[in-house]
């Protein structure tokens, strides 16, 4: 399998590289999108840059471990991982894997209910033993050869300058215009569409600076905005077999203005959701940074949502039931504007018989206690925990169990906002509250990407003498951005 030149160096096998290259054209071609299950071939430019990226991994390991054919193994393997991570992710969530999932590797340590109760219980215990055995035979067929290791790294810097190049290609421009994770993977291949979104990221321009004045409201003007985890509403989650929610049906009524919140996200990706409400950024301005925007959002606080507010006017909360380090709110929230942070140390843990978060009527009784305690005009965001899956079934793991086990969990979420509906007029105050559905829960045999992906919200006002604002044109479909201007309305219409 190995060849010496004339000058003693050896090189590389043209067998290596042809088992590599057919290798990698064969495993690519079988990450899935959408309406396409099957093996397809690439287009050429998404080909050369998975050739080129999969020349570079087998040279930079076979510098590391001095042999070619462990090298060509764990190329090959890591291309099979993405490959299978990104089909489960697919049949999950109803998209690719995309570049800042890994960007939430660290996350996947700290929180690992949150991602390995989409796996089932064979992946759990495969792709960890895959891994394990990849990493020993790295180590266990590695070389002392100094021939391998000089060829390999000629080899890794041809193959770093030429995908850098191809990374750079105009061809790609019009992905960072209008990037579609099914379009572009099942026209330029799983590995081209990672690379190549990674690589506009990087070079994205930065937004300008939001150009409005900061915003006063009214005197003592109260101001609750609920992002609540998995929020939807039955009816339209389970068609004519959903039962209608007494709270979200009141606040409907009562509504300055209410309807369909039209979320990217399906199963997970909360920050996109709370990224469009708190900044009020469209995606198609973000570009390739919508796919996670909190990774740049500190060079965008000044559109933050207390940052449009008067700062000698206004007190701004935020308040979420768990590790603030999460997506980075423990940084992020202080530059967004928000005076006070309120994590998971503010509350008690949960009870045994509670679940594994924070409860949505504890959060009630944290929103209820700052409401009465704060003057001045104020403003609290707060993000729900409890209704976060997985929901155990309530009888074994049929789609009736675990359509119970859902809406047990999201009676309580209603609960909450019904609380808050009787309370929040007795304050005394002009109040605007907030709710909505942060994306659908992705349910097991029940909830399955695919299909609508919108939430309900609802915004409803009070005067200080408790009695409704109700809109005149109330029912009107938003996208998390605009909800934001809904929000900004209903403080401005009242305040100079």
């Amino acid at each position: 399998m190995q060849s010496i030149d004339s000058k003693g160096f050896e090189v590389v096998d043209p067998l290596i590289m042809a088992l590599l290259f057919a290798g990698l054209i064969g495993i690519d071609g079988f990450a899935r999108t959408a309406g396409h299950e099957v093996w397809r071939p690439r287009g050429w430019a998404g080909t050369a840059i998975l050739l080129g990226a999969g020349s570079l991994v087998l040279a930079v390991c076979a510098v590391l471990t001095g042999a070619w054919i462990p090298s060509l193994v764990f190329a090959l393997s890591l291309a099979t991982i993405l490959t299978i991570g990104s089909n489960i992710k697919r049949q999950v969530l109803g998209e690719p894997l995309v570049f800042t999932d890994l960007s939430l590797i660290g996350a996947m340590f700290r929180h690992p209910q949150f991602y390995l109760s989409a796996l089932r219980l064979w992946q759990r215990i495969v792709l960890p033993l895959g891994i394990a055995a990849l990493l020993g035979i790295l180590v266990l067929f590695s070389t002392s050869d100094l021939a391998i290791r000089i060829a390999a790294a000629c080899l890794a810097a041809a193959s770093a300058v030429l995908l850098a190049a191809l990374l750079r290609l105009s061809h790609w421009r019009y992905l960072s215009l209008s990037p579609d994770l099914d379009r572009d993977v099942r026209r330029h291949g799983l590995i081209a569409t990672l690379l190549v979104y990674w690589s506009l990221w990087r070079r994205a321009d930065l937004l300008q600076t939001c150009p409005t004045l900061p915003l006063r409201g009214e005197a003592n003007e109260l101001v609750i905005i609920i992002q609540c985890e998995s929020f939807a509403d039955p009816v339209a989650l389970f068609s004519e077999l959903g039962e209608a929610l007494p709270g979200l049906t009141r606040a409907r009524d009562i509504s300055w203005q209410s309807g369909r919140l039209m979320v990217s996200g399906f199963g997970a990706y909360t920050m996109r959701t709370e990224f469009g409400v708190l900044f009020g950024i469209p995606e198609e301005a973000l570009g390739v940074r919508r796919f996670d925007p909190f990774l740049t959002a500190d060079s965008m606080t000044t559109w933050a949502l207390p940052n449009r507010l008067d700062p000698e006017e206004w007190n701004t909360i935020f308040v979420h039931p768990h590790d603030m380090r999460f997506y980075g709110r423990d940084r992020l929230m202080p530059a967004a504007g928000f005076d006070t942070i309120v994590g998971e140390d503010a509350f008690d843990p949960p009870a045994a018989n509670d679940g594994r978060y924070v409860t949505d009527a504890a959060l009630c009784d944290k929103l209820l206690e700052l409401a009465q305690s704060r003057e001045g005009s104020t403003l609290i965001y707060a993000v729900s925990i409890e209704n976060h899956g997985p929901w155990a079934a309530e009888s074994g793991g049929s789609a009736e169990g675990n359509t119970a086990g859902y809406m047990r969990l999201l009676k309580r979420s209603d609960a909450m906002l019904q609380r808050l509906i009787e309370a929040l007029p007795r304050l005394q105050r002009s109040v605007v509250l907030c709710f909505f559905g942060d994306h659908r829960p992705s349910i097991p045999l029940v909830s399955a990407p695919g299909g609508e992906r919108h939430t309900p919200y609802v915004v409803v006002r009070w005067q200080p003498d408790g009695s409704p604002v109700i809109g005149s044109e109330s029912l009107r479909d938003l996208s998390p951005a605009e909800l934001q201007t809904t929000i900004l309305d209903a403080i401005g219409s009242r305040g100079g």
